[in-house]
Parts: structure tokens; sequence; C-alpha cells
């Protein structure tokens, strides 16, 4: 059997073409995602949940919230699956027609004012889709500029589809923020909160036109190569799924266990937030807690990036680790300077919280990414980080206002992190550090043997 020559370096000028595609395509994603977690916590407890206790109307409104989690993990199965098959490209363009759609369908949807029941049955149904789309979505990007980008700078490439969170968080809360800020309450809930999902549609288009223009990776065409050669010679492949679960179940686990304390704090931290910080506990306005987020996503943005480039220097797993510690020691300060009443501690906590999710969330990319193989990558680095959203993310907002609703005090919440802080510092400190990895040697029961070869190369190439 022929070996496929190896698929030859991306250019600068392409690479860079491959980063703004998948930084675009993933901010319109958080940014939908993102806007109904904010509207969920300010105005669908009332439209959509109105006999209801108003506490009582955000859980129930933080329920629907979570069953778009509950959709992620078959999101990734599937995209993951044939994104493995097929190639990552051709799936992170269905993910943004199917996330863009959902969102503007929602901004249309009538309110249970004007068809009773049938109005949260309709929102959960297309929350359902939005967490079906972005299960497939994460995997595919952060993979696109990993496979095409230089090995030596990975962690910072790949930290750059990473700030779509909070680009996608900056651009939802910032429209919010506007349209509450020139709307009076009355307007904005009778009309003004659909214009940011539809707004959605105009992104939609701009991301599918980057998102067309970039080619598949070099890496996967250089693996879809050889398994074509494998098939001449009548070998048979495995299914990706099948294939992970055989010899990468424990970078599974890995990677879930990483999620954890990454997951429960970002959503504490931006979701709930607004509703702790809106509370008659510590009585802020709707405008001060959604400003503290805006300003405090911007600082995240410019910091993910930075910590990208440190794990290239110091490598995956330390920088994961002081995050995840991070996060877990902020907890009880975190809801002390809320607790003061006043915008200048809300956004210090606000701020100080994302910088150390963001130690987390920055070398997550290139962390998975290295963990499997080529033609089982898309499958395994979508189901570690999307099953582990169902127990983190989803129920997150939704057990934080379940417990400020029994005991009245924000110490259950801050355990609630914490304990989610140590779970992950135990995952990572069981995980091999994978920053010199080659991701086209890296083979199934992955082992040591790929950072020789990597570190053969950076040799070669110095």
């Amino acid at each position: 059997m022929a070996t496929p020559a190896p698929a030859p370096p991306t250019s600068p000028g392409s690479l860079r073409r491959v980063v703004a595609a998948s930084l675009i395509g993933t901010t319109i994603e958080w940014y939908d995602f993102f806007l109904y977690g904010s509207a969920a916590a300010l105005v669908f407890n009332k439209l959509f949940f109105p006999d209801s206790d108003p506490l009582v109307g955000t859980l129930l409104s933080f329920l629907t919230y979570a069953v778009g989690f509950a959709a992620r993990p078959i999101g990734a199965l599937v995209f993951g699956h044939y994104g493995d098959r097929l190639g990552r490209k051709k799936l992170l363009v269905l993910s943004l027609l199917l996330m863009g759609g959902a969102t503007c369908a929602i901004g249309l949807l009538p309110t249970h004012a004007t068809v009773g029941s049938a109005a949260p049955v309709l929102l959960t149904a297309l929350r359902l889709v939005q967490g079906f789309a972005l299960g497939g979505e994460w995997g595919g990007a952060v993979l696109l500029v990993s496979e095409h980008g230089d090995a030596r700078r990975r962690g910072f490439w790949a930290s750059w589809p990473q700030t779509g969170a909070p680009a996608g968080q900056l651009l939802a809360t910032g429209v919010l923020s506007a349209l509450t800020g020139l709307l009076s309450e009355s307007a904005f809930e009778s009309w003004g909160w659909r214009v940011p999902f539809l707004l959605s549609g105009v992104l939609v288009l701009v991301g599918l036109w980057i998102r067309l223009s970039v080619d598949e990776s070099p890496v996967f065409k250089a693996a879809l190569a050889q398994a074509e050669a494998r098939k001449s010679d009548d070998v048979a492949e495995k299914m990706p799924l099948v294939a992970v679960l055989r010899h990468h179940w424990r970078d599974v686990l890995v990677a879930m266990g990483a999620r954890m304390a990454e997951n429960i704090s970002y959503y504490v931290l931006t979701a709930f937030v607004l509703v702790y910080a809106t509370s008659d506990h510590v009585g802020l306005g709707k405008q001060s807690a959604l400003n503290a987020v805006l300003i405090a996503s911007a600082v995240h943005f410019a910091t993910i990036p930075a910590w990208g480039a440190l794990s290239d220097r110091i490598g995956r797993r330390p920088v994961y680790l002081l995050g995840a510690v991070g996060v877990g020691a902020w907890a009880f300060p975190f809801f002390a300077l809320i607790d003061t009443k006043g915008f200048g501690p809300l956004l210090l906590a606000v701020t100080v919280g994302l910088v150390f999710h963001g130690a987390m969330y920055a070398p997550q990319a290139a962390f998975f990414s290295e963990m499997f193989a080529t033609r089982m990558r898309y499958s395994g680095a979508s189901i570690g980080a999307q099953f582990s959203s169902v127990a983190a993310g989803a129920p997150a907002p939704l057990i934080a206002t379940a417990l400020l609703a029994d005991y009245g005090s924000a110490t259950p919440i801050a355990l609630y992190v914490i304990a989610a802080a140590l779970l992950t510092v135990v995952a990572v400190g069981a995980a091999k550090e994978t920053r010199d990895r080659d991701l086209s040697a890296i083979g199934p029961g992955t082992g040591d043997e790929p950072r020789a070869a990597s570190e053969a190369s950076r040799s070669a190439s110095a």
C-alpha cells in the first residue's frame, strides 16, 4: 500500500483566513446561544411562564435553557461521525445554518399571552435545535484551526475560535444592553427582545460567506487519502465513535472532567450573575448587571489568546490547572464583592472570574485536539466536550438559582463551583501533557511516541 505524501504546510495568509472563518462562525453560534441565556434571565420568565412566581418563572426559563444542552451530545455524535468521514468544513456550514435558523425563529415566536402553553413548547423545540447545532460546531471549528496551524504556536492559533464565546457573549449582551437602555421596559418586553434574535439572520449570511471561502484541513485530507488507500487493500475502517470508545476512552474521560469547572463557572459568571445581581438580595438594576458582563467579556476576549500563547511555552496542563484553581479560589470573593451592591465590585468580580476561566478555555482547543487521532478527532473532541456539558453547563444556572431560592445565600453556590474546580484539577492532573504531539502522527492508543516525532520535527525546523 502506497503511503500518501504529507500535506503541504498552510501558508500564513491561508491560516489567518481559516482563523477568521472559525472565529466569526463560533462568534455567531455563541451569540445565538448566549442570547437565549440572557433573555431567559431577563424576560422569558414573564413572556413564556407568566403564571409563576418570579423566581419560579426564572427556574422554568432556565429549564428550557438547559434543554439545549441535552441536545449537544447528540449533535456531537452526529457531527463528529460525519465530520470525521466527510470533513470539517461541510459540517461547519450546516451547523451555522441550523443555529441561525432556530435563533431567527425564536424571534418570531408567539408568547404565552397569544398561544398559551404552546409557546414554551415551541421555545423548547427551537432550543433543542440550537443545542444540536452547537454540539457539532465547537469540535469542527477548533479542529479546522488546529489542523491548519503551525505546531509550535498551535495553542495560540487554536485559542482564537475560543474567543468566539466571549465575542458572542459581548455581542449578545451588548445588543440587549443597548435595547434595555433605549427602550422602556414595556416596549422591550413587547417587541424589543425580538430584535437581537432576528439580527442573527444577517450575521449568519456574513458567516457563511466567510466560512465557504476556506479549504479543508491538510491533516484531514492526508488522513482521508490514507483511509482510501486502506480501503483499496480491503482493510475495513471502524466507525469513528467505535474507534474513540475503544482507543481513546481515557482521553474522553479526561476531557469531560476538564470541562466541569470551565463550563460550570462560565454559566455562573455570565448567566446566573444576571439573576443574582438583580435579585432582591442585591438589588442592582438590569442595566448594571448587563454592563458588568459586557465589560468583563471584553477583557475575557483579550486574555484568551495570551493564555493560549502561554500554553505553547509551558504546556497545556499548567495553564489549565491555574485556571481551575483560580475559579475555585475566587468563588467566595466573587459573591462577597457582589453583595456590596456596587457596580465597581460587581465588575471586578465578573472580570477576575472570567480571566481565570480563560486560562482553562484558551488551551482547551489544542489540548483536546492533541488527544485524538485524525480520523476520530472530531468525534473524540466533540464527545468529550459536549457530553460533559449536560452535567456541567446545562444545570449550572438552574442549580444556582434553586440553591439561592432554598437557602437565600450564595454560600452553597460557591461550594458548588469549588467542587467542580476540584474535579477538574483531578482530571487534568491525571492527563498527559500534549503540547509536543504531532497531530498527523497521533494514532490509536496514543502514547508518548508522537511526542518524539514532533520534537524531531521541531528540531529540524529550528
